[in-house]
């Protein structure tokens, strides 16, 4: 049986200290940031120039910067931004900006698992998918529980991404609900013939 991670298996300290950069602010992103806010993490958003997000972000007291930028100053880039984008913002704003020994994170395993995003040698990659839309993420967390989620350790080059991901997952409010651990390939396939 798969153990399920609760709020007292996280080790918190993993995450203290951290920049996280959200990139996008739609559906996932919007509870991420805020979430992730009150929690007390440092949080970034990341868009691209125009986005009618960046209004939004900042009337939420979220800073609002262009992804490259974001990226840069960034421990953490969680990529929130629809499946069939990312690959494209990826190569030309995220990979030219991570830094060594940072993390990239997904909440979905697709473009990992099919290669359209390969993340350079000395960047963990993890991935956090909370089991419902960005607005039960957001709503239950503000009532004090949370959504579910499944999470994955893809490539581990800190020996810290597992403590790192159990963390984020606890910031967004996942862990209070249960975390079950996955590989980003059963996440996809599931996604996808469920």
């Amino acid at each position: 049986m798969a153990k399920t991670y609760y709020d007292q298996d996280v080790n918190w300290a993993a995450i203290q200290g951290k920049t996280v950069a959200i990139i996008g602010y739609g559906s996932q992103g919007h509870a991420h940031a805020l979430n992730l806010k009150e929690s007390g993490i440092n949080v970034l958003v990341g868009l691209y120039d125009g986005s009618k997000s960046k209004a939004k972000a900042e009337a939420h007291g979220l800073t609002v910067l262009p992804v490259a930028e974001a990226v840069k100053k960034a421990d953490i880039t969680m990529v929130l931004i629809p499946d069939e984008k990312q690959a494209d913002v990826y190569k030309t704003e995220i990979a030219p900006n991570l830094k060594p020994g940072s993390a990239l994170a997904f909440a979905h395993g697709f473009n990992i698992h099919f290669k359209q995003i390969v993340p350079p040698a000395g960047v963990d990659v993890f991935m956090v998918a909370p089991k419902g839309p960005g607005h039960l993420v957001r709503r239950t967390f503000t009532e004090g529980s949370g959504v579910p989620a499944v999470f994955a350790v893809e490539k581990d080059e800190t020996g810290k991404c597992f403590d790192l991901t159990l963390a984020y997952a606890r910031g967004i409010g996942c862990s209070r609900s249960g975390c079950l651990q996955t590989t980003f390939r059963d996440e996809t396939e599931e996604d996808l013939f469920g």
